[in-house]
């Protein structure tokens, strides 16, 4: 399998949909399909996804297409959903619990091992068989269980102080639920943001222009 550290981040954001989507045509069965038909069902040009896969090795086989459980398999590997990094949630307030309830972490290769949260009144509480930590141990737990990645649903008012922290017990990713530009503090790091409210202002915009 190759790989470049240089690929377009807009290849690497397509990577998911097309994990997503090999999924649901192994569930019905379909073993073999051709660029142009997985195009006709993502949206995408036949070039677009070739060119996407290509990025990695190709694993297509002229005239015959690509397997559907090898490329799911391959892109799985590249995504590393079989890695199971270890991830803690800071901020378990309604986001917080709503992604810590409801998302399938292990299958997505991360391994939920901590939630934490300022306000004493919930200590001990549990989600999904995790209690949630006072925000005062977690210098204690990350030095014990050395977490890589950490979700962030905490106010940005709260953040670059936490953030400091987190770095510095050695979190090398963020998924990012606040506004508070990590990159700009710290450009080394792998972060994921995801901006609710920019999310459905696009929304808005899209709604607005359809015809």
């Amino acid at each position: 399998m190759a790989t470049n550290k240089y690929i377009s981040m807009s290849v690497i954001k397509r990577l998911p949909r097309y994990y997503r989507f090999l999924s649901n045509l192994k569930d019905d069965g379909i073993s073999r399909i051709s660029s142009k038909e997985l195009s006709n069902r993502m949206g995408l040009t036949a070039s677009q996804i070739r060119q996407d896969l290509n990025c990695f090795g190709g694993f297509g086989q002229q005239g015959y297409g690509y397997n559907v459980e090898t490329l799911y398999e391959e892109i799985g590997k590249i995504l590393g959903v079989d890695q199971g990094f270890k991830m803690i949630l800071v901020g378990a307030g309604n986001l917080g619990r709503a992604i810590a309830t409801h998302m399938s972490f292990q299958s997505r290769g991360f391994e939920l091992i901590g939630i934490f949260d300022k306000n004493q009144a919930i200590a001990g509480e549990m989600i999904k068989n995790i209690p949630i930590r006072s925000i005062n141990v977690l210098d204690d737990f990350c030095k014990e269980n050395l977490p890589v990645v950490a979700a962030l649903c905490i106010p940005s008012s709260e953040s670059e102080e936490i953030v400091d922290q987190l770095v510095a017990l050695g979190i090398k990713g963020f998924w990012n639920f606040t506004h508070f530009d990590i990159l700009a503090k710290y450009p080394d790091v792998a972060v994921e943001n995801v901006h609710l409210s920019d999310s459905i202002m696009t929304l808005s915009y899209q709604v607005m222009n359809t015809a």
